[in-house]
């Protein structure tokens, strides 16, 4: 008979922290794993690589930082998100979003601007010189050529 043994937290398997519906804090969190407020948060609130939930009882005053957000409770002020917001069907956000992807559920609310941006867009030059005019059978010829180079 053996018993259960311990093991360590591997850096595939990362924790989450949960603040309970009792606990009020202000001022800022970092975090480097998945967080769930179901308390109220006044200040600053990053999880750059990492999920956001606000839970149901969760009222979050603050501007907020994340790879992925779940919005269950109430979110009054900015949203910074790197790869998806979700506000669910009784949530309310009252701020500016900016987001690659959002979700917001029919009963949700929300005021506010959303800003999607891809995260794979490259920025163009604003000062690039515009290319001078190539002949057609120059530039057919160019377009083969590259072709030729993708088959391979």
């Amino acid at each position: 008979m053996s018993s259960p043994a311990f093991r360590p937290e591997s850096a595939e398997h990362k924790g989450s922290a949960v603040i309970g519906k009792s606990v009020m804090i202000k001022g800022e969190i970092h975090s480097r794993e998945d967080l769930t407020i179901d308390g109220e948060v006044e200040g600053v609130v990053e999880l750059h690589d990492n999920r956001l939930t606000v839970g149901p009882n969760g009222k979050v005053q603050a501007s907020v930082k994340a790879r992925e957000i779940i919005v269950l409770g109430t979110i009054l002020g900015n949203v910074d998100v790197t790869d998806k917001i979700d506000i669910r069907k009784d949530a309310k956000l009252v701020g500016d979003i900016r987001t690659a992807r959002i979700v917001i559920e029919d009963g949700a609310y929300f005021k506010g601007s959303t800003d999607i941006v891809r995260p794979d867009a490259k920025p163009v030059p604003k000062t690039a010189p515009a290319a001078p005019s190539a002949p057609a059978a120059t530039t057919s010829t160019a377009a083969a050529a590259g072709a030729a180079e993708i088959k391979r």
